[in-house]
């Protein structure tokens, strides 16, 4: 019955609105008038225009307020004001036709008393309707998911809204760490103590619980995930403030709590003045603009409004996707999808030349660490000679800064991957030191980005939805991690420091053990770790050994010697390269190497560029 109702027209709900309102006005009038003599019989034969026209008056007056337009099931104080004011506007419009009309049988007082006895009428009438919808609800709410709802301020009681008309989720109870609201009822729903959690779900039989925290710290939030893992309750979280537009949440903004929810950090501020000094009015090129990190790169840089933003890419849909995803913005930079080839050198420089770009953001690498080395001969030519490609097509052009996005396998490398990303850095450094030049270069290192299409969680994703076994190389694998705009942020940052030359290292915050990382996922996702102390449990973490080119750790320095920066997340790297001469030389004997397709040729020449290359064994 209740979806029935649910489901009428909008103006069926009005009609009966004012249909009421009809009724209970002259009843109001009626009704003081009654009260103010002691009895409920009174001539009313030459005043009852006054009953007919009262309504007419008072209708079109709460229709103006927007009475009418007030969604009963979430209605609160800002209805009763406006009642309140509707009907005191009605009492001076009918107390001024009194008088003129120097109407008899109505006691002066009994106006005030209308005044009062209308607003409640008024009143009571929404309330009941209310309580009748809600009753419907409750009936209605035995076929949807019950939810906890963690965080009873402004997030929370938007959410709880939005789920009485949803179909799927249905709010039961709230949690809070404010002692002031706890005992309170928000909703219609009562607000408890966190302690009381877990006893308290058990007891309504719920198994969701979602998070309405979100101006919490990373530190707390991650304090509160961690407290009700291994409980058997699926973890969900609504979107950051940002994404709370005019306190309004959509349910299918909500999404289960995910690992980086554990691994992220609390953002420091962007220097946006810094920013701005690279990129606003600027024209900027990215190279890859497809990826992971090349597109999140893409959306920085428009937010800090550009005069133009080229987006360079090889894959065709890549590019095609995310040129369509910013056709929706409506922002003054002109955006360029150019479907293009690094190692086109000349193509590069005439892009560079007709768009007269200040910045270049070079991106375009293959990062897959088995798939290159399995590929050595285009892991070589799209890393090394792309890049060389890159540097070359800048030279005597408009480009003022190039940045090279580097990698933490590009130190002491073990696999092809990390060793061409070192050439990559080696060659920008050469450049670098080249005397009488405008650019400015500089190369920014990090790790791994979560989310990133070369991050394990994706994986790790995929292997629970079809139920396990999650693979994982090593039991003591480490990896750095940061989330995908933390780092495409910081990136934007160091490059606009740059003064020519500079490796900046960013702080990736401490390492994480990928074993524990399948474990937590495994649990955020419902579901229990099978394993030997409980092999019952619902997936498997499989140990499948060390990849080709994989290492149990990574590092962000060769030589450990780094200094501070203006922000306190970048660091500055000092690293010994090789010669300008000798560096060449071993350049071009590289590129015969990869001419003639000789893999083994090409990996004792990385040897030789990249002297603490450790060959990977297959």
């Amino acid at each position: 019955m209740y979806l029935k109702v649910a489901t009428l027209p909008r103006k069926f709900k009005v009609f009966a609105m004012v249909l009421s309102d009809l009724i209970l006005i002259p009843l109001a009038l009626w009704s003081s008038i009654a009260l103010r003599l002691g009895t409920t019989i009174f001539p009313i034969d030459h005043i009852w225009w006054i009953f007919a026209i009262l309504p007419v008056i008072t209708i079109p007056i709460f229709a103006r307020l927007g009475l009418y337009r007030a969604v009963i099931r979430y209605f609160d104080e800002k209805i009763l004001l406006t009642v309140i004011f509707g009907v005191t506007l009605s009492v001076f419009f009918i107390s001024t036709l009194v008088v003129m009309t120097q109407t008899l049988g109505i006691p002066r007082s009994s106006i005030v008393i209308y005044w009062v006895i209308c607003v409640t009428y008024i009143m009571i009438s929404r309330y009941l309707a209310r309580g009748i919808i809600r009753q419907m609800e409750r009936l209605n709410n035995v076929r949807k998911q019950k939810v906890a709802i963690y965080g009873a301020g402004r997030a929370g009681l938007q959410t709880a809204l939005s789920m009485f008309s949803s179909s799927e989720y249905t709010p039961v109870l709230f949690f809070d760490d404010n002692k002031d609201l706890q005992g309170t009822s928000i909703a219609g729903i009562r607000v408890y103590s966190p302690h009381r959690a877990i006893e308290l779900m058990e007891q309504n039989d719920c198994h969701q619980l979602l998070f309405a925290i979100p101006s919490a710290s990373m530190q707390r939030r991650q304090e509160i995930i961690k407290n009700f893992e291994q409980r058997n309750i699926q973890l969900k979280i609504i979107p950051g403030l940002n994404a709370i537009v005019d306190g309004k949440i959509r349910i299918d903004s909500i999404r289960e709590v995910g690992v980086e929810d554990l691994l992220g950090r609390d953002p420091v501020p962007p220097d946006e003045t810094l920013l701005a000094s690279s990129i606003t009015d600027k024209v900027v090129m990215v190279t890859g603009a497809g990826g992971s990190i090349g597109s999140e790169l893409c959306r920085q840089i428009l937010v800090r409004k550009p005069k133009m933003l080229i987006m360079f890419e090889q894959n065709e849909y890549a590019l095609y996707a995310v040129d369509r995803e910013f056709a929706s913005q409506q922002g003054e930079a002109r955006i360029i999808p150019i479907l293009g080839d690094v190692l086109r050198t000349e193509e590069l420089r005439t892009v560079i030349g007709k768009y007269k770009v200040d910045s270049v953001y070079h991106a375009a690498a293959y990062k897959h660490v088995p798939l290159v080395e399995a590929n050595i001969i285009s892991g070589v030519n799209n890393n090394v000679f792309g890049t060389l490609s890159a540097l070359n097509a800048i030279q005597n052009t408009s480009v003022s800064k190039f940045i090279l996005i580097s990698t933490d396998k590009a130190v002491r490398p073990a696999n092809i991957m990390g060793a061409t990303k070192r050439i990559a850095e080696m060659l920008v450094q050469m450049f670098a030191e080249q005397k009488n030049q405008s650019t400015v270069y500089s190369m920014v290192r990090f790790g791994n980005v979560l989310g990133s299409s070369g991050s394990v969680i994706p994986l790790f994703k995929e292997q629970i939805k079809s139920g396990g076994p999650i693979t994982v190389t090593h039991p003591h694998i480490t990896r750095y991690f940061m989330t995908i705009p933390e780092a495409a942020e910081l990136v934007l940052q160091a490059g606009a420091m740059a003064e020519g030359g500079e490796l900046f290292v960013l702080d990736m915050g401490e390492p994480v053990k990928i074993y524990e990382m399948a474990k937590n996922m495994i649990i955020l996702s419902g579901f229990s770790v099978r394993d030997q102390d409980n092999p019952e449990g619902d997936i498997e973490i499989k140990l499948v050994g060390l990849r080709p080119g994989e290492k149990l750790y990574e590092e962000l320095l060769i030589a450990n010697v780094s200094s501070a920066t203006q922000h306190p997340r970048i660091m500055k790297a000092t690293e010994e390269g090789l010669s300008t001469s000798e560096l060449n030389g071993l350049i071009e004997q590289l590129k015969a190497s990869t001419q003639h397709g000789s893999e083994d040729k090409t990996k004792q020449i990385i040897q030789k560029i990249v002297s603490n290359y450790t060959e990977a064994k297959h």
